[in-house]
């Protein structure tokens, strides 16, 4: 059995650790509870998107050959922009696909029209902007740049994100994904970024809680009456 000055410092030691931790352990407490308790299609928001779309079927498209591609075709999707269909080539220039000509990006009246595809009739556009470049915080990190983004009216502040060189919708963004998004860089540690699940730091606190967690059975096996008593008698 340990002797008193080692259990005393067993107890400051787990003592010191759960302080440490405590505000860390309180953010991935509540964070995992908000995981749990929401719907994960409310926070992608596809209580918003309109269910009535369906994609345009297009005839008499030219063929993909005829299209002044110099290095070749390495991929090909097709899109609905304003009602007219165009081919998005090599992940890089958009050609009309009935004529041919090239386009260079979409218009901001184009991207309305994307966009009323795919967001509910009911909600009501409250502002336009173009986005060049964003921040690793940002709501649309990691996605095709330049955008329009588009604010409609209502407590959610609802925003959807169409780009600007292919005239893909995007995604779309409101109040319950934005305290997602928080809590789960809280839960993650990458204060940085956001979305990486190996930071260094997470790690560090991970090691930390895992000690914390082993010093409190040490700690409840030193200090443990029923354990002094088990050990009184196999000594005798």
């Amino acid at each position: 059995m340990v002797n008193r000055h080692t259990a005393l410092k067993i107890r400051k030691t787990h003592r010191y650790l759960g302080l440490f931790l405590g505000i860390q352990f309180l953010f991935w407490t509540t964070s995992g509870l908000y995981f749990s308790w929401t719907n994960i299609d409310d926070i992608h928001g596809d209580h918003f998107i309109n269910p009535d779309y369906k994609p345009k079927v297009f005839k008499n498209l030219i063929s993909p050959n005829q299209l002044a591609v110099p290095q070749g075709l390495k991929s090909i999707e097709l899109r609905d922009i304003g009602d007219t269909p165009y081919y998005w080539i090599n992940k890089e220039e958009l050609f009309n696909a009935i004529n041919g000509n090239p386009k260079s990006g979409i218009t901001e009246t184009e991207a309305l029209q994307i966009a009323k595809n795919y967001i509910r009739k009911d909600m009501k556009v409250k502002s336009v902007e173009r986005i060049e470049k964003v921040g690793k915080h940002h709501e649309y990190r990691e996605r095709l740049l330049p955008a329009y983004v588009i604010s409609y009216k209502g407590n959610d502040a609802l925003k959807a994100y169409v780009s600007l060189e292919d005239g893909r919708f995007q995604t779309i963004r409101h109040r319950g994904w934005r305290w997602f998004d928080f809590l789960w860089m809280t839960h993650t540690m990458d204060y940085e970024g956001r979305d990486n699940f190996n930071t260094t730091i997470l790690r560090i606190f991970s090691l930390i809680g895992l000690m914390t967690v082993l010093s409190g059975f040490l700690l409840w096996f030193t200090s443990s009456l029923s354990v002094r008593k088990l050990l009184r008698r196999k000594n005798k």
